[in-house]
């Protein structure tokens, strides 16, 4: 495709588009994955430089996107990003933010009628963003036609009866009440808990830690397989040692665990592993080797 801000690529039977909101450098990597010192990042530069960490500088580079996956005759989307006018004071980035994303599906082909199935693998504001649109000053569902499937964990979490995931962050408040509430108001949530199907090629499972129901999205399509992480892993240097969980992560440890689980597997089956936010290519495949894991093949 000539968009630079969408790509493509197939797992058998199923297309996969990755479609960017933005793109570019955010905050500095130490502070982005604290567990990794600077001799981590140091060590690693020549797979991280400049696709995921600045030429010169020190902030990662990280991207806004969402993975459009197109699986019998179904149009899913895997996270939906920032959203414009949204209230967020703790995120300038996010902040206000208006961009040209739906147009952005629209010239790959995609119009709102024509979602299907909604995935967000969790419920931080840059995952949700796009569920919702401000029709004369009342939030709707971006996709009028779709089903929105929620972690039921994050649901509860984040949502009233979790008091705003405890009214630590007002952002967690607003999101809920601008991103995800609307949902249910529509009678388009389907709130999941453990594992959930979509179809023959797709299921989900639960992957907590990063927050308390984020989850991993499987493909699997004439013996090839992908799997959409969210945020298991911000940054490439996550991948070499997962022990390494992000600045944004709930409960690390469980993080980390949950991390080198979904890595073993992936390297066990060669699946893609396709997480929400490299700013590089975006999908890699991962191999074993001396008793970690290394980078083996990128796809887009």
């Amino acid at each position: 495709m000539a968009d630079d801000n969408v790509q493509s690529f197939r797992v058998g039977d199923v297309e996969v588009l990755r479609i960017v909101e933005w793109r570019g450098p955010y905050v500095p990597a130490g502070a982005l994955v604290p567990d990794c010192g600077p001799e981590v990042w140091s060590a690693h530069e020549e797979e991280l430089v400049p696709d995921h960490r600045e030429p010169g500088g020190d902030r990662a580079v990280v991207a806004l996107q969402t993975w459009v996956v197109r699986s019998g005759g179904r149009t899913v989307l895997v996270d939906t990003g920032v959203g414009n006018g949204r209230e967020r004071p703790g995120n300038p980035l996010f902040h206000q933010r208006e961009g040209d994303f739906l147009d952005r599906l629209e010239r790959a082909g995609i119009r709102p009628q024509d979602v299907d199935v909604v995935v967000n693998t969790h419920l931080h504001g840059d995952h949700v963003g796009w569920n919702t649109r401000n029709a004369d000053g009342v939030w709707v569902p971006s996709f009028p036609g779709a089903r929105y499937l929620l972690p039921a964990a994050d649901d509860h979490h984040f949502g009233p009866e979790g008091g705003y995931a405890g009214g630590v962050r007002v952002d967690d408040r607003l999101v809920y009440e601008d991103s995800v509430a609307p949902v249910h108001r529509a009678g388009q949530a389907v709130v999941w808990d453990g594992e959930y199907r979509i179809d023959e090629h797709l299921v989900l499972e639960a992957a907590p830690g990063h927050t308390p129901g984020s989850s991993v999205l499987r493909l699997a399509s004439r013996g090839e397989r992908a799997v959409f992480v969210g945020d298991l892993l911000h940054s490439p240097v996550q991948i070499l040692h997962p022990e390494c969980s992000s600045c944004f992560c709930l409960d690390p440890r469980q993080a980390a665990a949950t991390r080198l689980r979904v890595l073993e597997r992936a390297a066990d089956e060669r699946a893609l592993v396709v997480p929400a936010h490299f700013g590089g290519a975006g999908a890699v495949e991962v191999r074993k080797e001396k008793g970690g894991f290394a980078l083996n093949r990128w796809a887009v």
